[in-house]
């Protein structure tokens, strides 16, 4: 596939993370180069991440096949508003007040929550069970499968942002500790029929945790947001990840490094597009405050400390309309 030289070599860098489980230099090596990406877009792709690419496919073909069960097997399992586990159908969500609600379904999944972490309640919701769809065989198992491998990888990822920051490798290691870590399966039909003319599969927003893993397909249509106000298109690089900075990592570093406005819309007239993102964040209980290395002298934090479950209750209220 030819690259598009504004998405990929200008603006939006592809980060080779080879060799970086097991030498230091290169891991030095690459947070050098989080570094500047994380400063200028808070957008990369990664390649060479060691991910099984068929656990990719396994999982794709499986959300695929979910997507096209009945509408009333999906809506089995529907997500009340602002919780975190299960279906949301199209028009669920609204990220963008100014285009209305979003164009896509999804279906969100988790780890399974341990003995040692609280029941869930409105202030984690990322703690209630999964809500696995029935008479699907090999779904659990599949989705499960990338999850936890794509869950190795935001790990591994955690630390080269530590690196990044002049941080200990291990700095954010206890934060990420739990089950706080969702995948969402993505589903952008082909613009419906009375759709309004500013609808977009997913409205401009901006991620509200630590970090974004996402796995596209080849249609295209992710669109990032420069510092001035230009969109540019992520495009699909075969054998990538797109890796993106969440709210949470830009109140850590006290804005040192981005989170960016991004926006989706389906470029297919007549073809579906999926994607599956795992977003990576801290522990509901997780205290995010600046970072030493973030603070310049004589300077003020620019947000108060708060918990990781404090700040996603808060965005859960504003785009679901949930008190």
């Amino acid at each position: 596939m030819a690259l598009s030289m504004d998405a990929t070599t200008e603006r939006i860098p592809i980060v080779d993370l080879g060799g970086t489980r097991d030498d230091a230099g290169r891991r030095a090596a690459v947070a050098r180069e989080i570094h500047r990406a994380a400063c200028d877009t808070g957008f990369f792709y990664v390649a060479n991440h060691g991910l099984d690419p068929a656990l990719l496919e396994a999982a794709f073909a499986h959300a695929r096949a979910y997507f096209a069960l009945p509408e009333e097997r999906k809506l089995a399992g529907l997500m009340a508003r602002g919780q975190a586990r299960g279906y949301e159908p199209l028009d669920y969500q609204t990220l963008d007040a100014k285009t209305g609600t979003d164009l896509k379904e999804s279906f969100s999944l988790g780890g399974e929550v341990g003995p040692d972490h609280p029941r869930a309640g409105d202030d984690a919701p990322e703690l209630a069970p999964n809500r696995w769809p029935a008479d699907l065989p090999g779904f659990r198992e599949a989705l499960g499968a990338y999850h936890a491998a794509a869950c190795d990888l935001g790990a591994h990822l955690i630390r080269l942002l530590a690196l990044s920051l002049g941080e200990p490798e291990d700095a954010f290691d206890a934060a990420y500790r739990g089950s706080n870590q969702t995948l969402r399966l993505l589903h952008y039909p082909p613009r419906p029929a009375g759709a309004s003319a500013e609808q977009l599969g997913c409205g401009a927003h901006t991620d509200w945790g630590g970090i974004t893993i996402l796995a596209q397909d080849d249609i295209g249509g992710l669109e990032v947001q420069d510092v001035g106000g230009r969109w540019l298109a992520a495009v699909p690089v075969p054998g990538t990840f797109v890796v993106n900075l969440g709210d949470l990592t830009m109140r850590w570093t006290n804005e040192r490094y981005h989170s960016t406005p991004h926006r989706v819309f389906n470029p297919g007239a007549a073809r579906d597009r999926y994607s599956m993102a795992l977003f990576y964040s801290p522990d509901h209980r997780a205290q995010i405050s600046c970072l030493p290395t973030c603070l310049p002298a004589g300077e003020s934090p620019r947000y108060a400390p708060c918990t990781a479950g404090e700040h996603l209750a808060e965005r859960r209220r504003t785009t679901y309309g949930v008190a």
